[in-house]
C-alpha cells in the first residue's frame, strides 16, 4: 500500500497543509515543523511526486482555472492570457465560476479533482485555514491569483493598494480635494486593497476633505446607481475614482444624462484599463493592469512550480504594478 500525504501528516502531528508547504520549501514553516515532517517523509519513504499529479508527466494535459465570474472584459482579458501559454504548452483548461457563492466554488474545486493537473485560483475564501484543505486536491499544484495578505501558496497579483495611491496622488495633484471613491464588493481582495489605497492616499495627500465612500459591486449598474446618488446631493465631488473601469463608466453615463460635464465639473477616473475605457467620451483615465499578463503569469507559475524553478519569484516581481493613463475624463483645477 502506498504511502500518502496523510500518512505523514499523521506521524508528524501537523496538518496535511502544513506537510505541503513543508516538502515544498515554503518559509512560513518553523524550522522544527519542517525537520519533523522531514524525518517522517523519510522514515515513511513518502515521496510527494508519486503522489503528485504533475504538470511535466501531462496524465491529462489540462489545468483548472476557478474564478469569480466568466462575464466581464477583466475576466475575458485574463483568460486571454491564460489561453496564450496554455496553447504553447500544449495545455487544455477546465474553466468553472462561482458568482460569489463558497459553497458553489466548493463544488466546483471538487469537482476538478482527477481531471486536471494543477490548478488557478481567484477566490476571496483562500484565506479561510480550512476551505482550500476541504475542497482542493491537497496534491495538486496550486497558484493564486490576486489573494491578498500571506498565504501557504504561490500567488501572482496586482498592487492594487500602490495604484489606487497612485491615482489619488495624480487627482491631488491636478487640484481635486472633494475625491469621492466608488468601492467594490466587500468580499473581493481587490476592492478591499484598492479601498485601502484610496484611503492611506488621501490621508497621505492632505487635501483637507474626509474620504467620501459610495458602495459599488464593480459592474456599469452600481456605478450608474453611484452617479444618480451623486446627483441627488446638494454638494458633489470635483473627482469621483472608481474602483474599476466598469463602474467608472456607469457612473459618467449617469453624470453626462443628468447635465454634468466630465471633466469640467467633476472628474472621473477608474482602474484596469479595459479596452473599452479609451472610446467613452470623455476617454477615461485610468490605472492600466495588463490584465492578460496577470493570466500569463499566473500559468507560468503554475508549470514553474511543478518544475520546482522560479518562473516568478516571490516578492516585487509576483506583483504587476499598474500604471497611471491620463485621458480626457480627469482635468486641472487650480488649487482651493
Amino acid at each position: 500500500m502506498s504511502v500518502t500525504i496523510k500518512d505523514v501528516a499523521k506521524a508528524a502531528n501537523v496538518s496535511v497543509a502544513t506537510v505541503s508547504r513543508a516538502l515544498n520549501g515554503h518559509q512560513n514553516v518553523a524550522d522544527a515543523v519542517r525537520r519533523r515532517v522531514a524525518e517522517a517523509a523519510a522514515q515513511l519513504r513518502y515521496s510527494p511526486h508519486h503522489a503528485a499529479r504533475s504538470l511535466s508527466s501531462r496524465r491529462t494535459q489540462t489545468v483548472g482555472v476557478v474564478l469569480p465570474d466568466l462575464h466581464g472584459e477583466f475576466f475575458s482579458e485574463l483568460m486571454r492570457g491564460v489561453d496564450q501559454v496554455a496553447r504553447t504548452r500544449g495545455l487544455h483548461l477546465l474553466v468553472s465560476s462561482y458568482h460569489g457563492n463558497p459553497e458553489a466554488q466548493g463544488a466546483a474545486l471538487r469537482a476538478m479533482r482527477g481531471r486536471v493537473d494543477g490548478l488557478l485560483l481567484m477566490s476571496p475564501y483562500v484565506h479561510d485555514a480550512d476551505f482550500l484543505e476541504r475542497n482542493v486536491d491537497i496534491s495538486l499544484p496550486l497558484v493564486l491569483m490576486n489573494a491578498a495578505g500571506e498565504s501557504a501558496y504561490r500567488s501572482i497579483g496586482i498592487d492594487n493598494y500602490g495604484g489606487a495611491r497612485e491615482m489619488v496622488r495624480h487627482l491631488a495633484a491636478a487640484g481635486h480635494r472633494r475625491i469621492a471613491f466608488i468601492t467594490g464588493p466587500d468580499d473581493n481582495d481587490d476592492a478591499r486593497e484598492r479601498l485601502r489605497g484610496y484611503r492611506d492616499g488621501l490621508a497621505a495627500a492632505n487635501v483637507g476633505h474626509a474620504p467620501w465612500e459610495l458602495k459599488g459591486q464593480f459592474d456599469e449598474d452600481s456605478g450608474h446607481r453611484a452617479g444618480e446618488a451623486l446627483l441627488a446631493m446638494d454638494e458633489r465631488p470635483d473627482a469621483v475614482f472608481a474602483a474599476n473601469d466598469m463602474m467608472a463608466i456607469g457612473c459618467l453615463y449617469a453624470l453626462g444624462r443628468g447635465g454634468v460635464r466630465t471633466p469640467d465639473e467633476v472628474a472621473i477616473v477608474g482602474f484596469d484599463d479595459i479596452p473599452l475605457a479609451r472610446y467613452v467620451h470623455p476617454a477615461l483615465t485610468t490605472m492600466r493592469v495588463d490584465i492578460a499578463e496577470l493570466g500569463a503569469r499566473a500559468l507560468k507559475a503554475l508549470v514553474a512550480l511543478e518544475a520546482h524553478v522560479d518562473g516568478a519569484p516571490p516578492g516585487d516581481d509576483a506583483l504587476l504594478r499598474p500604471v497611471l493613463v491620463v485621458r480626457d475624463s480627469c482635468g486641472s483645477r487650480s488649487p482651493q
